[in-house]
């Protein structure tokens, strides 16, 4: 059986996985202390908890929602288009992404972050 890591080891980490935030994440809520105060005492950025206290939050009202994508060969000259149609972004080494009107912003994020062409948060 796995041993669950503490407070303290999990605050070392430079890498939390989901289950480890939620460690610490109950462990701040079960103290009483605000989270600046929680963080520095453990040696943590606040900012990095209250980042993973909105996403634990947010993953608890959310599926995965998944797009559909299609790979285009690139085109010598692009077609102009309507204004009700995709929205496309021309990426490096070729690459574009075509999104429909209306695509969610944090998902768009989450598409460029997976192809690499902007930081992860």
């Amino acid at each position: 059986m796995a041993r669950r890591a503490g407070v303290g080891e999990v605050a070392e980490r430079p890498y939390w996985r989901e289950a480890e935030a939620r460690v610490l994440v109950e462990a701040w809520r079960s103290s009483g202390e605000t989270l600046a105060r929680f963080a520095r005492r453990h040696g943590v950025e606040p900012r990095r908890l209250a980042r993973w206290v909105s996403r634990l939050e947010r993953g608890a009202d959310e599926g995965v929602r998944f797009h559909p994508v299609r790979l285009l060969e690139q085109q010598a000259e692009p077609e102009r288009r309507g204004n009700g149609a995709p929205i496309e972004i021309d990426l490096a080494h070729g690459r574009r992404v075509c999104v429909p009107r209306g695509f969610e912003a944090e998902d768009l994020r989450r598409v460029l972050v997976v192809l690499g062409d902007v930081a992860a948060c």
